[in-house]
């Protein structure tokens, strides 16, 4: 394949810029593409109950443009300006490629470059809208615009190749051909080292003794990510087996509030943003920027989602050597290796899930040798490096398809 002779510009197009896999991924794709590709990073605006991605941007010397009425919420207002704003900017940049990634993004940034005859046109799927999110009519709505948008599309790139059934299978999206599977990427070096001492510090913060289990869940205090299913577990717990843990919910969202009420119900004692008591079973942290912290400080890491596409926290999770208890959803059973990194259940199993939690907290040699597994699992497969270099080889190939070389 012959090297172009004349810069690429890549016009990488992002939901919003919250905290979360998607920042991850545009911010390494942005920053380490090779030559002769040029990048131009854009991207909508964070709710205000997320946290910020900027230190990830900030970490590798981006500094994005924002779209400031792209937001996740859907208004015929915000979205019309948002598209007049992506399609001026194809305009004057002329990009040889657009590069969506996530829903919004996807539908104004395609929309845009469909419309100003853009050569290469792409869309990943980070997650999707397809179950657990609306209702019926709703779904077959999102479907339908996202098949013709597909349709439109160059390729269509999946991160897992059950996101890729889904897509080209289940829900007949666009053909299968059409689709490459290219999955996530990430700098989990900071997740390896120094263990101890993050560990020492995020017990110490959160008033967490040296001997107690800590079992963690990281996420959007929202409905898909199911804390209610979580809390439901722990409730289950038998009485010697609860007393040995501390569970902790980092995050926050708009489903705080009922959270705290079911945690109130089922008679956990909780705390919200400060040290717990003796008898605190539950605390609430909010979001903590140093996840890889949370990591090292948490013995199981759990996930309970309704959906997911590729879930960071278990990728994260298991690059620093920890356990994951998860609902089997999504891309989940491609990034762990069941009953042997990684303890699944269904997202009716509580009962389930409960003695898996008994299980692992009981003990702690099972906790090492899946800690362990999971590692070796994820440490080359979800590299950054890989990520990079997966995607230059298809831009690639596309480029010389379309004969742009």
């Amino acid at each position: 394949m012959s090297s172009p002779k004349r810069p690429i510009k890549v016009l990488r197009i992002i939901n919003r810029f919250n905290l979360g896999g998607p920042t991850f991924n545009v911010a390494y794709l942005s920053k380490y593409m090779s030559e002769p590709f040029e990048t131009r990073l854009i991207g909508g605006m964070k709710d205000d109950s997320e946290a910020s991605s900027d230190f990830i941007l900030n970490s590798v010397g981006l500094t994005p443009e924002y779209i400031p009425n792209m937001k996740r919420s859907i208004s015929p207002k915000h979205d019309r300006i948002a598209y007049q704003h992506i399609a001026k900017i194809i305009q004057e940049y002329k990009p040889d490629i657009v590069h969506t990634h996530a829903s919004k993004a996807g539908t104004l940034g395609r929309l845009a470059a469909m419309n100003n005859n853009v050569p290469i046109v792409l869309h990943t799927f980070h997650g999707h809208v397809f179950h657990s999110y609306f209702g019926k009519l709703q779904t077959l709505v999102y479907k339908t615009i996202e098949r013709f948008l597909a349709k439109n599309s160059t390729r269509i790139i999946a991160i897992s190749e059950k996101q890729k059934a889904e897509l080209g299978t289940e829900h007949n999206i666009c053909p299968s051909d059409k689709i490459e599977v290219i999955p996530l990427g990430f700098d989990l070096s900071r997740f390896t080292e120094n263990q101890e001492t993050k560990r020492e510090k995020f017990r110490k913060q959160y008033g967490l003794t040296s001997d107690e289990i800590v079992v963690s869940i990281v996420g959007r205090l929202v409905p898909v990510k199911n804390h209610a299913f979580f809390l439901e577990a722990i409730s289950k717990l038998p009485a010697e087996i609860l007393s040995k843990a501390k569970f902790i919910i980092v995050g926050d969202g708009e489903s705080k509030e009922e959270i705290i009420t079911q945690t109130e119900v089922l008679n956990l004692a909780y705390k919200w943003c400060e040290q717990p008591e003796e008898k605190t079973r539950v605390l609430f942290t909010s979001w903590i920027k140093e996840v890889d912290e949370v990591v090292a400080g948490s013995d199981i890491i759990c996930l309970t989602s309704l959906n997911e596409g590729t879930p960071v926290s278990l990728i994260e999770a298991q690059a620093g050597s920890k356990p994951v208890i998860s609902t089997r959803v999504g891309g989940i059973k491609d990034i762990v290796i069941e009953n042997e990194s990684a303890l699944l259940t269904e997202t009716n199993e509580t009962e389930l899930f409960s003695k898996h939690l008994s299980k692992l907290i009981s003990d702690k040699e099972l906790r090492l040798r899946m800690g362990a597994k999971g590692r070796e699992h994820v440490i080359e497969k979800y590299s950054y490096k890989r990520l990079v270099k997966d995607m230059e080889q298809l831009y690639l190939k596309l480029i010389e398809e379309k004969k742009l070389i």
